[in-house]
């Protein structure tokens, strides 16, 4: 049997065949990529498959809000966290197009940590998937905060783990500011922490996994 490269790195040709031959996204995610440019997370979709109630920090225009719905079980619910109204309001727009029933997405039109400490029942939980993708020196706050939300069983997954090489030195900070050194932290203590099986993800820009085992 031939051995594969190990010193072969996935590029563009690849990413281009890849989307050549997988099922084309929805319309509406294509709209918002034409509008906003994020950058495609088809994995997201996978990993949202058959989960119930969703918790996502960080909802910007909606995208990978709409990629979870579209994948999320029958009956299923998502609450998304940004303070910024003007972009959850066209955020909203686009799920309307996509035909997503209202009151499947409750958006929290606050800052992330202070929505937790409210105690605003639609964030109580039980959650059986987390997305994180906002400010990244408040990684580790966010997951602190989020943890005894989770059931067992449950996703946590992060987005721009590797912080466009930042986190694991391929590439210069911008400043001390910058959220590297958090997320770097970040990314150690979830890898290594005994209640999760975790796993960082290199694509885009890196993506963090972990299952929660409970306890």
């Amino acid at each position: 049997m031939a051995k594969s490269d190990r010193s072969y790195e996935i590029g563009r040709h690849d990413r281009d065949w890849i989307e050549s031959v997988a099922e084309p996204i929805h319309p509406v995610l294509a709209e918002i990529e034409d509008a906003a440019l994020p950058e495609r997370i088809p994995i997201l979709a996978l990993l949202a498959s058959g989960r119930r109630r969703i918790c996502e920090v960080g909802t910007a225009y909606g995208y990978s809000t709409l990629c979870m719905a579209l994948a999320q079980s029958h009956g299923g619910s998502i609450v998304t966290i940004d303070p910024d109204r003007e972009r959850t309001d066209i955020a909203r727009g686009f799920w309307r197009k996509a035909g997503i029933a209202v009151g499947r997405i409750t958006v929290v039109n606050a800052k992330a940590l202070g929505a937790f400490a409210s105690n605003d029942p639609v964030l109580a939980g039980p959650f059986d998937l987390v997305f994180i993708d906002a400010l990244k020196h408040e990684y580790r706050a966010y997951f602190d905060a989020l943890l005894p939300r989770l059931v067992a069983g449950a996703l946590v997954v992060a987005d721009n783990a590797l912080w466009s090489g930042r986190v694991s030195g391929a590439s210069p900070v911008r400043g001390d500011d910058d959220g590297t050194e958090e997320l770097r932290r970040f990314d150690a203590f979830v890898l290594r922490d005994a209640r999760f099986q975790a796993a960082l993800l290199p694509v885009g820009d890196g993506m963090l996994v972990a299952a929660y085992r409970g306890g």
